[in-house]
């Protein structure tokens, strides 16, 4: 079994979506599709969103409900969050991504479904914004040390990703919505 931490940005998505209510996974894949509510951020294909919930039910974070009637196929699983997965995802929710990289994944996701539950989504990026911004200052101590051209341009685009990161979160935090 794999440790709650270890969750793929898809399978955060599909726990996400499961702890706003009780639902069965044609619901989470439509959500997640190209065109779905979610699909703008983060676009998950069907076959994982139920291998997914796989896991997630593996895990203990997500319980069997019930089974609702196909209204055109099979019976469909109701699924709900248990109380430890509805505990993850608000710990979740208030942590700050690691890595810039999964700045267009996991925090997208996180300021994606804090906003569709109503939260408050100030403290988290307070707390990535401090994150951040020490990932900025160490890039530049890097770009000033660096010892050949290709680890100036690695270390450069690395900086001006992470200051652009910057700007979002403080263009949030401001309250202009971009």
């Amino acid at each position: 079994m794999r440790r709650h931490s270890d969750l793929s940005p898809g399978e955060w998505a599909v726990l996400a979506l499961v702890a706003e209510r009780p639902t069965h996974g044609w619901v989470v894949a439509r959500a997640l599709s190209a065109d779905g509510e979610i699909g703008a951020a983060w676009t998950f294909p069907r076959a994982l969103v139920y291998r997914a919930l796989d896991t997630l039910l593996a895990a203990g974070l997500i319980e069997e409900k019930g089974v609702e009637e196909g209204t055109r196929g099979p019976q469909r699983t109701i699924v709900g969050c248990t109380r430890a997965g509805r505990a993850r995802v608000r710990r979740w929710f208030a942590e700050p991504v690691e890595h810039v990289r999964d700045a267009r994944s996991l925090l997208l996701l996180k300021l994606v479904f804090t906003r569709r539950a109503g939260l408050d989504a100030r403290p988290l990026l307070l707390i990535q914004q401090v994150a951040l911004i020490a990932i900025e200052e160490a890039l530049a101590v890097r770009l000033a040390a660096a010892a050949d051209e290709t680890e100036r341009l690695l270390a450069a685009f690395r900086l001006e990703t992470t200051r652009a990161v910057v700007r979002f979160v403080d263009g949030l935090l401001v309250g202009d919505g971009r």
